[in-house]
């Protein structure tokens, strides 16, 4: 119903980037260049100053855009409101996941939620939590799911349910017989690590500091990006890492990895992160109180 012109004005503008604002509406970068200039000479006035492949918003532009906002979050509450009166529970939500939530918890958890409310449509982006605490920063996507602590106090953090953590081995390593391992001899192994922005990555680091050991004494012999990957590595007897237990169920059974307890033991939290908006989406709110439920009857796996 809204303007598209205003629609992807409004994108462009706040993400501040005509590439970022084609990807999240999912069109061509031309497609919105062309959409904003319409706007501009239906203003007859640059809403853009474009310097350096870097953009602005003229004042013109900031005008339109803080009309724009007010235009948006009143359509937001109307269909909301429309649709509490109807009972109808429709859209597209966008959902960003850090890795190890998007390939370990969420699949069940969206199937079962497609399941109960079907004219729901759901985009999921994968990231580590970084970029998704990013995306959410920027309204890139309506909501998160994250595996570490968010600092950011100006969004909102609901932690779903924690994650054990464990050391994984190969078959036959040294430690493959133990049933715990202090944190203190996690370096005297070759080590296995996730990439920079994961949350694996900094539950871990955090764990060892607070341990009193110094991340450099850790001998790091390869940076990974998924789970998956990592697995894939111990079992070829590259190393050792930390990951959750949660994603190993498989390797366990079949009995080509180990995982040990660590001690003390490490824990991280799976967290709904968003915006703190007047509104949200109705089917934002259904989705939100699916998962609390999910979560709830769906505790960590533990040893």
């Amino acid at each position: 119903m809204a303007d598209r012109r205003l629609q992807v004005f409004h994108t462009v503008a706040r993400l501040l980037s005509f590439t970022k604002a084609a990807e999240h509406l999912h069109m061509t970068q031309p497609a919105v260049t062309f959409q904003v200039r319409q706007l501009e000479e239906h203003f007859n006035t640059r809403l853009f100053d474009r310097t350096h492949n870097r953009i602005s918003l003229t004042v013109a532009g900031e005008r339109v855009y803080q009309y724009a906002d007010r235009i948006f979050t009143l359509y937001g509450e109307m269909e909301n409101s429309v649709r509490e009166l109807t009972g109808e529970v429709s859209g597209v939500l966008l959902i960003g996941a850090s890795t190890t939530i998007a390939e370990y918890m969420l699949p069940a958890l969206l199937g079962d939620f497609k399941s109960k409310y079907p004219d729901v449509n759901i985009r999921l982006q994968v990231a580590n939590t970084d970029h998704i605490v990013s995306m959410v920063e920027n309204n890139s996507i309506d909501l998160g799911v994250v595996e570490a602590p968010v600092s950011n106090k100006n969004l909102v953090v609901e932690t779903c349910r924690m994650d054990q953590m464990v050391l994984i081995v190969p078959k036959g390593h040294p430690l493959a017989r133990e049933r715990s391992v202090p944190m203190t001899r996690i370096p005297d192994y070759p080590y296995i690590c996730r990439e920079e922005g994961s949350g694996t990555r900094e539950v871990m680091l955090e764990h060892l500091s607070a341990g009193g050991i110094d991340s450099c004494n850790l001998n790091i012999v390869m940076e990974l990006g998924s789970p998956e990957a990592v697995k894939g590595a111990v079992e070829a007897g590259m190393g050792i890492s930390i990951i959750s237990r949660a994603t190993i169920a498989k390797e366990l059974a079949l009995g080509t990895l180990v995982a040990i307890n660590i001690e003390p033991p490490m824990e991280r939290p799976f967290s709904f992160v968003h915006q703190k908006q007047k509104f949200r989406l109705r089917a934002i709110e259904k989705l939100l109180d699916f998962a609390r439920a999910y979560c709830k009857d769906h505790p960590a796996v533990r040893a």
